[in-house]
């Protein structure tokens, strides 16, 4: 294996890494934040401004983006003259860009604060279109079981993301949101797991090798 092969497969098992490190940090963090609510608050009260989590949390979730930004050039690179898989590679990178403003320019307050500009901000870069339009490109350059696994992926996404975002203006008013942390990761670890099958796929078939169109079905 030569070198450019053996660091076009360290980019594409950057988005293994980046995934495990997200979820490893939230159930962490969860666990030290005293009195936070793993079923009922927000992951961005891990890093939210005053967050006893939030010096520590912010930097790991800063380093998962920045090994998304290299999955996407893994990607990229193992495209090929594959347009779809070109996109798909975009999407990743405008998604991990999205991740480091939320991390670093515009956390949010924690519950009961004085909102401002940076919770606006916080709520509109979470949506996050690059997320649900990976899924999409995914579905359109992929074949077989993959195509159908980020389907099916999609459906799951949407119902817990409609569901978490139904509790917004809760969380605003500082009001119960006894649901709202267990819909979001339902969504948010499957997309980090659906994340960990692509990687894994990419590697398996030694697209980076071959280059070819039809590596991956």
């Amino acid at each position: 294996m030569d070198i450019e092969n053996k660091r076009e497969r360290l980019l594409l098992s950057s988005g293994v890494l980046s995934a495990v490190i997200y979820v490893a940090t939230d159930l962490l963090a969860s666990l030290l934040y005293r009195g936070y609510s793993f079923r009922g608050q927000a992951v961005s009260e891990l890093f939210a401004i005053g967050a006893p989590t939030s010096r520590w949390v912010a930097p790991l979730f800063s380093l998962c983006s920045v090994l998304l930004l290299a999955f996407a050039v893994g990607v990229w690179r193992a495209a090929g003259a594959r347009r779809l898989v070109c996109a798909l590679a975009l999407m990743f990178a405008g998604s991990a860009v999205i991740g480091l403003l939320l991390w670093n320019v515009f956390p949010m307050h924690m519950r009961g604060a004085e909102r401002s500009f940076t919770d606006t901000m916080h709520l509109i870069l979470a949506t996050n279109p690059f997320v649900l339009l990976s899924l999409v490109f995914a579905i359109a350059a992929f074949r077989g079981r993959l195509r159908v696994y980020s389907a099916a992926t999609v459906m799951i996404m949407l119902v817990s993301a409609v569901a978490a975002f139904s509790y917004a203006q809760a969380l605003n008013m500082n009001q119960p949101t006894p649901w709202l942390g267990a819909t979001e990761r339902i969504a948010q670890y499957g997309y980090q797991v659906w994340q960990v099958v692509l990687a894994i796929v990419f590697l398996r078939s030694q697209i980076p090798q071959s280059r070819g169109p039809a590596a991956i079905k």
